[in-house]
């Protein structure tokens, strides 16, 4: 807990202000001494190579003390036990065969590499450094079961890390339509029509898109790292909700809504990248399961929130749930989320090694790749990065239109329960707010198929097999591809009076599960395929459907008024057609266009 609270922006400050007296870091304490083989090359006793070479060749009784080199280093810290708690699952230990098997372009391991393999993981072994060859000694960690890589920090401290990103995005979402309950009352005071009223849910839901972009960008530069831009444009966030609850005239509130949605943006595309940094390839999925149900739910659960305060207190109180939901939120963040990016803490170990040991040579490889960079030249390249990767990879393309479409039917199909649960089945708004419970249901559903799927069938087989390829991660997705299509005409022909309203519920479950599945499957598939990418992708993606869900939310009222409930659902069932299409060509060209791609890997990255 105390390594959590040092690296939090509390435990920084406190540094700062403390001059780094109190959480202290490792090397800094009295005691500690740097692993042998670092001390060697500080003290140019031996040339890098030589030390590389004694760290892979010494074959003495005691295995503890031998270092290892950079590509034996990826292996055994996924695979050492004191790098893995006796609590995790044993499915871990897979991930180390993948770069066994990058080598010969199989997917089983061979006997040889796991002989290997069993022996490194059974001892802390010190890590052997690099020397450039302009005398740089590159910065690592100090052993494979080092516990400031977030890949060996304890389940407890991971779980809280991604319970508190997962209540990050909720909350975001959450904030979104919980401004849904408001409209009427919005429409009463300002004196607006019902579309002109809604601009305050799109123009949130734009604000939300667009921030990404910049945010998302900026924390995959290691000199910045995701906890500043997540504790700064979270305070803004707060801060923002204050007067936004309070403002006296629509233009107010409506450029309040849009910078609420921007400022409160950065998890929306990180939160993922932020989970990516914490865990293996084999339960990856298990914690993405958290955080997409998080951003699934929070649109969903937000018009339950307000839907029975509203009426009784007025339209301005789901703006002042909103408030207490996310200042708690925010000093949750301030203690206790440290940083996950691992360039930036190496680049922070090697700022504290030159400063301790007063030598200049000790440099994180970000250093070595920007240091002939400009600062200017380093930020434009992360901003255009996802706008890049998008347009000239056709499977990165595809994604992002496909979860666009995706998303816009999403928000527009929200906007048809008003029309129908009151009208058809005399409903109040509070009564509505419980109908979106069924988003609930249908995620909780999605979860144990999906995650009963990675459990008994995708584990075991990479234990036997190893790493299937990218595409395999599209599998669910495949007979969940028609479940949308199936719900929304289920609720087109059933939502009328004379049938009983479970039945167009049951549409809605069905279509909520299934969207649940197929957007887990594409979420895991993008960072597997673009790891090097992943915050700069799930920005773009977050950006391409958060602007055609803003869009849908203004068309929804015109089509459903000019064609009706059953017609204008069916029409938005048939547009998820297109997703039917689009997910089984990924599956069978997906390696293709990956190929073809020169961001992409073509083998799981470690």
């Amino acid at each position: 807990m105390e390594a959590a609270i040092r690296d939090a922006p509390f435990g920084q400050l406190v540094r700062l202000l403390t001059k780094n007296k109190y959480f202290k870091y490792p090397e800094e304490k009295p005691d500690f001494q740097l692993p042998e083989p670092w001390l060697e090359m500080l003290n140019n006793t031996q040339d890098g190579q030589h030390a590389s070479e004694k760290g892979t060749t010494s074959q003495d009784s005691n295995r503890s003390s031998e270092p290892l080199s950079r590509a034996s280093t990826r292996r055994a810290s996924a695979e050492s036990p004191q790098a893995r708690p006796e609590t995790e699952e044993p499915t871990e230990s897979t991930e180390a065969r993948s770069e066994a098997e990058e080598s010969t372009g199989s997917t089983e391991a061979t006997p040889v590499a796991e002989e290997q393999l069993d022996i490194e993981r059974t001892k802390s072994i010190p890590i052997c450094p690099k020397k450039t060859k302009d005398g740089s000694i590159l910065v690592d960690w100090y052993y494979t079961d080092d516990s400031e890589n977030p890949h060996n920090w304890t389940n407890r401290k991971r779980a809280l890390v991604v319970t508190i990103i997962c209540l990050y995005t909720f909350v975001v979402y959450t904030t979104s339509a919980i401004y849904t309950s408001s409209t009427e009352g919005v429409m009463r005071e300002f004196g607006v029509s019902t579309l002109v009223a809604t601009l305050g849910l799109s123009l949130y839901v734009l604000g939300y898109g667009i921030g990404p972009l910049l945010f998302s960008p900026l924390s995959e530069i290691p000199v910045i790292g995701r906890n500043p831009v997540y504790i700064v444009t979270m305070f803004l966030f707060v801060i923002l909700s204050i007067p936004t609850a309070f403002v006296g005239n629509f233009a107010g509130l409506l450029v309040l809504r849009f910078l609420q949605g921007f400022f409160g943006s950065p998890c929306l595309a990180s939160g993922g990248a932020s989970i990516g940094d914490l865990y293996s390839l084999t339960s990856l999925p298990f914690a993405m399961m958290a955080w997409v149900a998080a951003a699934y739910c929070g649109p969903a659960l937000g018009p339950l929130l307000s839907g029975f305060s509203v009426p009784v207190e007025g339209w301005r109180w789901s703006l002042f749930e909103s408030i207490w939901a996310s200042a708690p939120v925010l000093v949750l963040m301030f203690l206790f989320l440290p940083e996950t990016s691992t360039p930036t803490i190496l680049l922070r170990r090697a700022a504290r090694l030159r400063r301790i040991h007063n030598d200049k040579r000790f440099m994180s490889q970000s250093e070595i790749d920007q240091r002939h960079m400009r600062v200017r030249d380093v930020t434009i390249n992360a901003l255009i990065k996802p706008m890049e990767i998008t347009i000239k990879d056709p499977a990165v393309l595809f994604v992002q239109v496909y979860t666009a479409i995706i998303y816009g039917i999403y928000y527009s199909f929200f906007e048809v329960f008003p029309l129908v649960y009151p009208v058809d089945y005399g409903m109040n708004l509070g009564q509505i707010g419980l109908v979106f419970l069924c988003i609930l249901v249908s995620c909780l559903l999605g979860i144990a198929i999906y995650g009963g799927y990675i459990y008994f069938w995708v584990n075991p087989r990479i234990r036997r097999f190893g790493f299937p390829v990218q595409e395999d991660r599209l599998i669910p997705a495949l007979p969940a591809s028609f479940g949308p299509t199936i719900g929304l005409f289920l609720f087109a022909w059933t939502a009328r009076a004379s049938i009983h309203w479970i039945v167009p519920t049951i549409g809605i479950t069905i279509y909520g599960g299934t969207v649940f599945i197929v957007m887990q499957a594409i979420f895991i598939y993008i960072p597997l395929s673009y790891p090097m990418y992943a915050a700069s992708l799930f920005a773009a993606n977050d950006f391409f459907r958060s602007a055609l869900a803003c869009g849908s939310i203004l068309f929804a009222h015109p089509l459903f008024g000019n064609l009706g409930v059953d017609r204008g659902t069916s029409l938005l069932g048939g547009l998820s057609v297109i997703g039917i299409i689009g997910i089984w060509l990924l599956y069978f060209y997906g390696s293709k266009l990956r190929a073809m791609s020169k961001f992409a890997i073509s083998e799981p990255a470690e």
